[in-house]
């Protein structure tokens, strides 16, 4: 059977295609139109579909996929494999919602620490009794780029080059050491800070430039860029399947 899960980001929609048990593919949607979903739906004929979306996607978007296969919108009512331990749990982001639920599926009996790179970097903590304690919320990659050049009068908008040097020698050099390095510092500090209090735990790095970080990090890490797809998938299991 072939399950879709969408992932509507801030930033980007995505899908990601599971046939059976095995992610096989991922996709990048331009849209929410009813044609671009549509034009999916027939080539996958899904047997299962879950939403996660933390954007106002489309009106109907949900209509449709109900009436192409079971359905299930992930939020504060999906049904989860952990339990929830914050004050406002219906305030959770569903992207956050399927990446604890990843931890919960593929690393259990374990404590946790989740890192998405995406509009913002979250930290997401899942400890060895499978609660969701909540976690922490910084801006991404882009966001950092686009603040210094929204709120200064004269520093450019760059974008991100993995070829950086470590010391900057004109302004877009400068400013992509700062980023790129601040935002690996900042991973590597808090990575140690939950070090300091659990010991031994799993940290899995997941999203947009994750392989690239990776390789910035001092701290011992997974890199898993489909984390939040095999969450989606977990809870589908839970949620579509009678």
């Amino acid at each position: 059977m072939v399950t879709i899960c969408f992932d509507f980001g801030n930033s980007k929609r995505k899908a990601g295609i599971f046939t059976g048990d095995a992610f096989s593919e991922e996709i990048y949607l331009p849209d929410d139109s009813e044609e671009c979903i549509s034009s999916i739906l027939k080539r996958y004929s899904p047997g299962a579909i879950i939403l996660s979306s933390v954007i106002n996607h489309r009106e109907g978007l949900e209509g449709q996929l109900s009436q192409a296969a079971p359905f299930h919108k992930l939020s504060n009512l999906t049904r989860l494999n952990f339990t929830v331990s914050v004050s406002k749990p219906e305030t959770v982001g569903a992207d956050r919602l399927a990446l604890a639920a990843a931890a919960a599926k593929f690393l259990p009996g374990k404590n946790t620490l989740v890192i998405a790179l995406g509009s913002c970097i979250t930290y997401n903590f899942v400890n060895q009794y499978a609660q969701f304690l909540g976690g922490s919320i910084s801006p991404g990659l882009s966001m950092r780029f686009r603040a210094m050049h929204e709120y200064t009068a004269k520093l450019p908008l760059v974008q991100e080059d993995w070829n950086f040097p470590l010391i900057g020698y004109d302004t877009r050099t400068n400013l992509q050491s700062g980023v790129i390095l601040g935002m690996a510092s900042e991973i590597d500090g808090i990575i140690h800070h939950y070090r300091e209090r659990f010991g031994n735990f799993n940290a899995v790095l997941t999203g947009g430039n994750s392989a690239y970080f990776a390789t910035l990090l001092k701290s011992r890490i997974f890199a898993d860029h489909n984390f939040l797809f095999k969450g989606l998938y977990a809870l589908s299991q839970l949620n579509c399947i009678p």
